[in-house]
């Protein structure tokens, strides 16, 4: 028997039923991924303005502040191109509001309160993912960290690509739905219930904040 699109469907069931229905362990050596919580983003006048990712910055700040004070690693992202944006090809190219990130824009810099210590690493990227021409893994993988808790902007596209990159480079990824920001909430639905089905943990924030505090109590970190 066959659904037509009118025919209201369980997705949940149906993507159960098909084998999306695995789970991710949280592990014992996670990293707080804050991916590009930066001005752009949340500046009215802005071209990639949004109220959705406004929403998203309390929910940063309470995850910060707890891996902070749970000894977890804290890694922030943030892009950044030359002038004419070469560095970026064809991304720069396709997406014209990038222009808010070439060097020296102030539409680049960290939103208040959720901005990186001096201890903390911060990785500069060109393109979505965090991983894609950075030393993300390396970073990781050096730290012990076998989970990266990810939010930020926006979810269908630089969070997206991270939690892809952080699952096929061997990290558990664990995005953090009200963390994350995005510019309507129907992109944002579909792209978390994807994530969801095939490629990372998208949890709440009450549940990450749960495991962030557990992790205080390993005395084994490294």
């Amino acid at each position: 028997m066959t659904t037509s699109p009118s025919d209201p469907v369980d997705l949940q069931a149906d993507y159960a039923q098909a084998g999306f229905a695995g789970k991710l362990p949280f592990g014992r050596h996670p990293a707080l991924l804050v991916v590009d919580v930066v001005a752009a983003y949340v500046e009215p006048g802005s071209p990639l303005f949004a109220p959705g990712f406004v929403d998203a910055l309390e929910p940063n700040r309470r995850l910060l502040a707890a891996a902070r004070a749970a000894g977890v690693p804290v890694i922030f992202t943030c892009v950044v191109y030359d002038a004419q944006g070469r560095d970026g090809g064809l991304f720069f190219k396709k997406v014209p509001a990038l222009r808010c990130f070439v060097s020296g824009s102030p539409l680049g810099a960290f939103v208040p309160g959720l901005q990186p210590l001096p201890t903390e690493t911060v990785v500069t990227k060109q393109y979505a993912s965090a991983f894609f021409g950075t030393s993300l893994a390396s970073t990781l993988r050096a730290g012990g960290i076998d989970t990266v808790v990810i939010t930020g902007f926006s979810t269908s596209g630089c969070v997206r690509a991270t939690a892809l990159d952080a699952l096929q480079s061997g990290f558990t990824p664990y995005v953090v739905r009200e963390a994350c920001g995005e510019r309507d909430p129907r992109p944002q639905e579909a792209n978390l219930f994807d994530l969801q089905a095939k490629y990372a943990e998208v949890v709440t924030i009450e549940q990450a904040l749960q495991d962030i505090k557990r992790n205080a109590l390993h005395a084994d970190r490294p």
